[in-house]
């Protein structure tokens, strides 16, 4: 264990203990994604995660989502195994779920699985304990109800962080059913009306706590006069994949664009799920707003974000990239200026 966890020192509230919200020094965090993807990075894993443990400014890590690729099985003892990784992370670490682990698990190679059902998996084992993270060094955060206890935020270095449960495959909102063919036919078959209603009480649901969370979050930061804002997701919202259906974000993106504006400090939005390495400033979104997606699945090189939380900073907010094994580091582009 990196450093010892004294349980005197955490809250009752559930949120980060005042000393680490008055610490002006500049914070380190490791941001992952989109990791293991396959056999291969399933036996390198434990190895990356060495590799973070090993650098000693690392604070906390977030994962934001995709435990698995797209074409390989949700089966239970996979997440166990995940999850027995992610213990191993010496610093506290945050997960947010991707669309592979639960949402995408219809699918007949990932086992055709309902996907209401491995979500509710997912939530009991990788959230057994609402507001505590995971790691060696748990901590407590805040968390939005016993229903949804993956969305979660803290409080640290004069920022507040927060995660929200967005996925990609549209967030869900793509069929899940749609890939069955009738065997006397061989046919597709369709989304069934109950299959659909659902999947529409499902999306709704997390939708309308997403949105609560998000404004949950910005008001935390304005009641703490916060110096910025940190919300990491899975999905990436303006995927520019040919054929991506983008259309469930727009409630999304139209909330923090206009709680970041109203911010007007710093906000950074972390992002996976389209795997490439960006920064950017998204359409619509106003000045104070960067976006980091990580770069994830099979692509090289393959690294691992370290971002630097700077309150003293004008811009708060900086990151490079480390490349796994050789430990080569490229600076990240300048994040935009508010």
């Amino acid at each position: 264990m990196k450093r010892i966890l004294l349980a005197a020192c955490l809250v009752a509230a559930a949120v980060t203990a005042p000393s680490a919200w008055a610490a002006d020094h500049r914070l380190t965090l490791g941001v992952i994604g989109d990791v293991p993807y396959g056999a291969p990075q399933v036996a390198e894993f434990r190895t990356d995660i060495a590799e973070i443990n090993a650098d000693p400014a690392v604070e906390r890590v977030i994962h934001l989502g995709d435990i698995k690729n797209g074409s390989s099985r949700c089966d239970t003892t996979y997440f166990e195994a995940r999850l027995a990784d992610f213990e191993a992370f010496g610093d506290p670490l945050v997960y947010t779920p991707g669309d592979n682990e639960w949402t995408d698990c219809h699918r007949a190679n990932n086992g055709a699985f309902l996907p209401t059902e491995r979500l509710d998996t997912l939530r009991r084992l990788f959230f057994a304990e609402p507001g505590r993270t995971l790691g060696e060094e748990r901590r407590r955060v805040a968390y939005q109800s016993d229903a949804i206890p993956e969305n979660v935020r803290w409080n640290q270095a004069r920022v507040t962080f927060g995660t929200v449960h967005v996925v990609g495959s549209n967030d869900g909102q793509l069929p899940w059913f749609g890939d069955r063919v009738d065997p006397a036919t061989a046919q597709p078959l369709p989304e069934t009306r109950s299959e659909r209603a659902t999947r529409s009480r499902e999306y709704t649901g997390r939708e309308a706590a997403a949105v609560a969370w998000i404004d949950d979050i910005f008001d935390t930061a304005e009641r703490r006069r916060a110096k910025g804002v940190v919300i990491g997701m899975q999905a990436d919202m303006w995927d520019s994949f040919p054929g991506s259906v983008l259309t469930a974000f727009e409630p999304i993106k139209a909330v923090i664009a206009d709680r970041a504006e109203r911010f007007g400090r710093p906000v950074l939005l972390l992002q996976g799920d389209s795997h490439r390495f960006l920064v950017d400033r998204p359409e619509g979104m106003p000045e104070n707003l960067t976006r980091v997606v990580v770069q994830g699945s099979a692509n090289s090189p393959r690294e691992w974000l370290r971002l630097y939380v700077d309150p003293k900073s004008a811009n708060v907010f900086s990151c490079e990239n480390v490349v796994f094994r050789t430990g080569a580091v490229s600076a990240c582009p300048e994040l935009l200026a508010p």
